[in-house]
């Protein structure tokens, strides 16, 4: 089981918007309970659907500017990137069942 990978504003273009295949990025933060509460169920799912999606997360206290590009005001805030852009935001900590069912597009 791989750790999660955190992206930063300067990794963010390489490791999101270049990336061959459909990325969901985590927008969080330290303090935020319900971020913490869905980062096991990413992880889930990034072990058994890590082959079709990419699962990462970005720190909005540590990386302000990718944040404030995509407009993020809530967290946890969860964007899916295809080609470069944003074709899917999922705001708020849901169960898996819910999580897996938002992702199934692209799973």
């Amino acid at each position: 089981m791989a750790e999660l990978k955190e992206v930063t504003d300067a990794s963010f273009e390489a490791d999101v918007l270049k990336s061959d295949k459909p990325v969901l990025v985590d927008f969080w933060a330290e303090w935020c309970a319900p971020c913490k509460q869905i980062t096991p169920i990413l992880q889930e799912i990034a072990d058994e659907h890590g082959d079709k999606v990419t699962i990462v997360k970005l720190n909005v206290d540590q990386n302000p500017n990718v944040a404030r590009d995509y407009g993020i005001m809530r967290i946890p805030t969860m964007n899916v990137f295809q080609g470069g852009e944003v074709v899917k935001q999922i705001m708020g900590a849901k169960p898996k069942r819910k999580l897996v069912e938002d992702l199934q597009e692209f799973m």
